[in-house]
């Protein structure tokens, strides 16, 4: 196999190639610049604030997290506007969220009476608002209220709810990652960007403000983005991309600024070998929505002959042609299928600036309640 320049890098590792992250983020921000709407990217896939921080300096206008340490992380790391994009319940956790709202704006979300209940108890114990958005099921049949009167009247009750303020819409279209084809995905797309505008269109003609309007999923921004009536996307997977997106005709595999360094360590008969990257570097993913898509667990980065077969915690068997030149020692990339997932599975990751190692970052949002 080809050998790699990357020698002193201990493996197993994950590298990402500066020039081709650089490229999507541009890519993303040219695209929803053009178009006239924001983009707020979602920092579950990488998790490092100095990437966020790259993002917005490119023309995002804030991002959006899961999970509230993953909002504290970022904004320890200087970001100031972020959306908890899923509901929480808790009342500590609604104290952390109000506690980061003193140096972020903070928007929070909502679908359930409950949960409104919850945020405005604990907004107006400190003496606080809190932005909500009410977060609508386009069809991924997650978190979100179904498209209806439910809207209607979850909004009223943010808007009548002291310490609360109703910012908009939200949904996240996360069944795209299951389409079967590109076609599938601009179906997908477009209908989650149809039913946010509606409903926001309605919301208006009913006397309620409905100022943002904001979808999610890298497959889909830039189909959702599209639409009438919205106005801000909300991708992640874009800023690395993976096999994922590749098989979604989202992306090329010269596209995936991620991949996973490993060495050959084990080659124990002439169609196999063994690897020192397993399920605690690749993660076990084979299908974003549940559905085994995929013929391994990852790509061989120019040897499509080779398949990562089997993963065990702490290696990987791959299967190989019988008269394959691989032998021990071997260093070799692997593209993975989920690339958030395999961020979250690692601490660091090495940038590769012009095909030379350049700066270990740290992932500092692992691990994120």
């Amino acid at each position: 196999m080809t050998k790699h320049k990357f020698e002193a890098i201990d493996t197993p590792a994950t590298l990402i190639r500066e020039a081709i992250l650089v490229r999507n983020i541009t890519d993303m921000s040219q695209f929803a610049r053009q178009i006239g709407i924001n983009l707020r990217p979602h920092i579950k896939t990488h998790k490092i604030p100095r990437l966020a921080r790259i993002q917005v300096n490119q023309g995002a206008v804030g991002i959006a997290v899961s999970k509230i340490d993953e909002a504290k992380a970022m904004i320890d790391g200087g970001i100031k506007d972020v959306l908890i994009a899923d509901p929480f319940i808790g009342q500590e956790k609604i104290s952390r969220v109000l506690k980061l709202s003193e140096r972020a704006e903070i928007t929070v979300t909502a679908d359930s009476p409950e949960g409104i209940k919850v945020l405005g108890r604990g907004a107006r114990d400190k003496g606080e608002t809190l932005k909500v958005l009410l977060a609508v099921d386009c069809g991924f049949k997650g978190f979100g209220i179904l498209p209806g009167e439910d809207v209607f009247t979850l909004a009223r009750s943010v808007q009548e709810e002291e310490g609360l303020e109703f910012a908009g819409l939200m949904t996240h279209a996360g069944h795209s990652q299951g389409a079967k084809n590109p076609e599938q995905v601009q179906e997908i797309g477009k209908k989650e960007g149809q039913v946010l505008a509606q409903l926001a269109e309605s919301l208006k003609n009913n006397g309620l403000s409905c100022p943002r309007v904001s979808a999610g999923s890298t497959p889909t921004a830039k189909v959702a983005g599209m639409v009438k009536g919205v106005t801000e996307i909300r991708p992640g997977n874009y800023v690395f991309n993976d096999l994922a997106q590749v098989s979604l005709g989202v992306a090329m595999e010269e596209d995936c600024a991620l991949t996973v360094l490993t060495r050959v360590v084990s080659r124990p008969a002439a169609d196999r070998c063994v690897i020192d990257a397993g399920s605690k570097t690749l993660s076990l993913d084979r299908g974003a929505t549940g559905e085994t898509v995929f013929s391994g667990f990852g790509k061989v980065k120019g040897h499509p002959e080779v398949v990562v077969s089997r993963l065990e915690e702490e290696h990987a068997i791959l299967s190989i042609p019988p008269e394959s030149e691989i032998k021990i020692g071997d260093l070799i990339e692997i593209i993975p299928n989920h690339a958030g997932q395999v961020m979250n599975l690692a601490g660091t990751v090495h940038v590769i600036r012009n095909e030379e190692p350049w700066e270990e970052w740290e992932i500092s949002a692992v691990g994120s309640k």
